[in-house]
């Protein structure tokens, strides 16, 4: 049975423009290039002044013949109430924003790339050691097979019985496990030392030895071999005990276990290139007075094509248009649309993106004069937003993926946002000011008998700031510093 009802909705919609602006708003800088040159690519209405030709000769298109006309008078004049020839006449000088924030002309500089050593990567170099030995075909292709295996760490991970059925099925090599074990020994006897272990127990022995057996290494071996767990969980104690030594030997042994390398594939790891960090903006510092500049790569200076305006003029001059003309001038129209579009979310981001960043500045001023991180304020996305009139999630856009630059280093904005803490006398501060003061108790805590959670959270109290030793615990983790036992040195 059919029925008919009534139903109120509340729908919240984007257009494609603010979608755009949206996208844009969260590319940093040096990824905005690439998404400039993808819509260059994609719209040809769109110029990029910096590689235009402004002398190149305009194309002129001849009047038609007013018997091709397929349309009478009244369709022409739906088709010229439909594209608004006057908004597209007008001379662009949208590319005058672009020069607005071009203040430090270092584009060259900033644009320029790391250049790269070439050396041979990691597994290269294990490869062409294996050409250097004398072996047969087979034991040939079950080193190669057991390089290919290794980890970027330099660790073999793979039992010996699925390298086995991998030569079976992939090489259609047979191997016994015994071939198998004597060819990882010989991989495990090349440079860097360690390679080729299968967990980190025979890792460390391989490099101990190959050293040369003094009563130390000896010592590190057995230390290895037989209390590694002692050892990685610092029972300084219980190892003296069991060795039978004292601290100071203990201290040559532990220092000499402290020298190899935990993961030996990251020593001749080959080099690749990292993502070089653009900043977004430049804090400059004049005699107390702080200076806001947009990094010129967010101002490309685009425009529309003149060709295309130049296609309006015609339309515009001709009394009769035909079929074809028609469906030129709507594809034209739909371009030179989206060109205005791109150029106007440009422009808008640029905006949005000095005037968050000018309402962070100001809010962080005396930290942006010192860069001292006890005179960061508290700060949320809302303090922010609520400056700028803007919604909480623009901020949020702008705060993650955007870098800058001071005179202290370059920051992500992100980094500027904190919590705040009350202190016994009432007032707030931010939670860096509180990481800040625990990271110099830890620094300067005695190693043999470093500060338990419960001793930090004593200093921090006599300091004024009243917080719980998870709190504390919460901070110590989040900037990467061990438990107490585990900071521990003899």
């Amino acid at each position: 049975m059919l029925r008919q009802n009534l139903q109120q909705k509340l729908l919240q919609k984007l257009s494609p423009q603010q979608i755009q602006f949206i996208k844009l708003l969260q590319v940093p800088t040096v990824s905005l290039d690439t998404r400039i040159k993808e819509e260059l690519e994609d719209n040809p209405a769109l110029e990029d002044l910096s590689l235009a030709n402004m002398n190149e000769p305009t194309e002129e298109y001849p009047d038609r013949d007013p018997d091709d006309d397929n349309f009478n008078s009244e369709d022409s004049q739906e088709s010229m109430d439909e594209f608004n020839v006057d908004d597209y006449l007008q001379e662009d000088n949208l590319n005058d924003y672009g020069s607005k924030y071009d203040q430090n002309g270092d584009d060259d500089e900033e644009r320029k790339e790391i250049p790269i050593a070439i050396q041979s990567s990691f597994f290269e170099s294990l490869q062409s050691q294996l050409d250097l030995v004398p072996l047969s075909d087979k034991d040939f292709r079950v080193g190669q097979q057991i390089i290919g295996s290794l980890d970027d760490d330099g660790y073999l991970r793979r039992p010996i019985g699925s390298l086995i059925d991998d030569l079976a099925f992939s090489q259609n090599v047979f191997a016994e496990e015994d071939e198998v074990l004597e060819m990882l020994k010989v991989i495990q006897s090349f440079d860097p030392a360690g390679v080729g272990a299968r967990d980190l127990q025979e890792c460390l022995l391989i490099q101990l030895r190959k050293r040369d057996h003094t009563h130390v290494v000896q010592k590190a071996m057995i230390v290895v071999e037989e209390y590694l767990d002692e050892f990685t969980k610092k029972h300084y104690d219980k190892l003296e005990r069991s060795l039978n030594m004292d601290s100071e030997e203990l201290k040559d042994v532990v220092n000499e276990i402290l020298k190899l390398n935990p993961k030996p594939g990251d020593s001749n790891a080959v080099t690749t290139k990292q993502l070089q960090i653009i900043p977004d903006f430049h804090i400059s510092n004049n005699d107390g007075v702080l200076f806001l500049t947009l990094n010129s790569q967010n101002a490309p200076e685009l425009r529309v094509s003149r060709s295309y305006q130049e296609m309006f003029e015609h339309y515009d001059k001709t009394s009769q248009k035909d079929k074809k003309l028609k469906e030129a001038v709507q594809f034209v129209k739909q371009k030179l649309d989206s060109a205005k579009w791109f150029i106007d979310a440009i422009k808008q981001r640029q905006q949005t993106l000095l005037k968050t960043m000018n309402s962070i500045m100001n809010y962080q001023y005396e930290y942006f004069l010192t860069g001292d991180d006890k005179n960061l304020r508290p700060m949320i996305l809302k303090d922010i937003a609520d400056r700028i009139g803007m919604d909480i999630s623009t901020v949020s856009r702008v705060a993650n993926s955007k870098y800058v630059q001071t005179e202290f280093g370059t920051f992500l904005l992100k980094s500027f946002f904190s919590e705040a803490i009350q202190m016994d006398s009432g007032e707030e501060v931010s939670n860096k000011e509180v990481k800040k003061i625990l990271e110099e108790c830890i620094g300067k805590e005695d190693k043999r008998r470093p500060l338990a959670d419960e001793k930090l959270t004593e200093i921090l109290k006599e300091k004024g700031y009243n917080i719980a030793r998870r709190t504390v615990a919460k901070y110590r983790e989040a900037m990467n510093i061990p438990v107490a036992r585990l900071r521990k040195e003899l």
